[in-house]
């Protein structure tokens, strides 16, 4: 028996703490053990799926999904109707939708606290809202002549439907689809409310002047601001706070990398290049610092998509050569390297919340 039982024992018949609470707390201290269980010192946590079984009730979920959408799509489209009715019968297939992934959630999530079908049905929850939602409130006519002045009011309505699912269940994964609905919303609406540029990589060009750009720069930091708040309460990476942070690590780098990178590749001229190589050397830095692989292969996921997009040819191979051969490096000695960079500063009181050095 551990010297922790045997203290909990004696507080409980000291009436120090009742019997439930120390349940509670040996639960705790078991589940904060089993995240970390099997991982290397310095590793970061990662969990998709814990068994085979998940991934059959995942693929379960999806072909129940593919299903229901089909016979939606037929009994919307055999009935016929005006537009009004087709959209409050489209109404009504969505809050049906809604009603059995809520009944699902209570059952795979909250009951099972299984983790892949926690995933599948936050993004079916968020995926029903928006179709369902859209149907019901957006005016197909004015998105068929691409004016989407109808569309913000159902994306903020599916953001905010997304955020309910993520208050009741808390999965991880809800948060980083709140934040692309937010996002998502945010453009759209000022694609509404000013022109939009001739082709979609001049959208996130600081040199556009539309907005698009700033909205993915700040949305970037916001996202990223939330998940460093949520790193720096769980040090060790043990909590579900710890893996809300590593989703929204995996969307914040990609907005923060799209602005820049693409205003940085558009100017074709060796000091931008220069510059993009900086920049992700900088992504590179933050992500050593905060202890977060998430971070750097998502930004540099990201970063050689718009190298191939916008290069092209031996400029794009280079790029892409040059980024594999840091992701090895760094995968290779990524203690040593955050090692190196802070022990110096071991006595600075705002890195004990970081992640501490293996």
């Amino acid at each position: 028996m551990s010297p922790g039982t045997d203290d909990l024992r004696a507080a409980v018949a000291a009436g120090v703490v009742t019997e439930a609470q120390a349940a509670r707390l040996l639960a705790l201290a078991q589940e904060r053990a089993d995240a970390r269980a099997g991982l290397a010192p310095g590793d970061e946590p990662f969990e998709l799926f814990r068994g085979f079984n998940e991934v059959f009730i995942v693929t379960g979920l999806a072909i129940l999904a593919t299903g229901w959408v089909g016979l939606a799509g037929l009994w919307l489209g055999l009935t016929g109707g005006t537009a009004g009715s087709l959209q409050a019968r489209a109404a009504l297939v969505g809050l049906a939708g809604a009603g059995v992934l809520w009944l699902l959630s209570e059952y795979f999530v909250r009951r099972r606290r299984m983790v892949g079908p926690a995933v599948a049905l936050s993004m079916l929850w968020a995926a029903n809202a928006v179709l369902a939602l859209t149907a019901a409130l957006a005016e197909p006519f004015m998105v068929a002549r691409a004016d989407y002045a109808s569309l913000p009011l159902p994306l903020a309505l599916a953001t905010g439907a997304a955020s309910l699912h993520w208050l009741r269940f808390r999965v991880p994964f809800g948060v980083a689809v709140v934040a692309l609905g937010t996002f998502a919303t945010a453009l759209v609406l000022a694609a509404t409310r000013s022109g939009t540029p001739g082709s979609l990589s001049d959208l996130f060009l600081l040199s556009a002047g539309g907005p698009f750009a700033w909205i993915t720069l700040v949305l970037g930091l916001a996202a990223f601001a939330l998940a460093l708040a949520f790193d720096l309460s769980d040090p060790h990476r043990v909590t579900r706070r710890a893996a809300q942070g590593f989703w929204l690590h995996v969307v914040a780098a990609p907005m923060l990398v799209n602005t820049v990178a693409l205003t940085l590749l558009a100017q074709g001229t060796a000091p931008s290049q220069g510059l993009l190589g900086l920049f992700l050397a900088l992504v590179a830095l933050v992500a050593v610092v905060i202890d977060r692989r998430s971070f750097l292969i998502a930004g540099a996921g990201y970063a050689v998509a718009l190298a191939g997009a916008v290069l092209g040819g031996e400029g794009a191979a280079w790029t892409v050569l040059a980024l594999g051969v840091t992701l090895l490096l760094l995968g290779a000695f990524w203690e040593r390297t955050r090692a190196a960079l802070l022990r110096p500063f071991a006595g600075w009181p705002p890195l004990r919340r970081l992640p501490p050095i293996a």
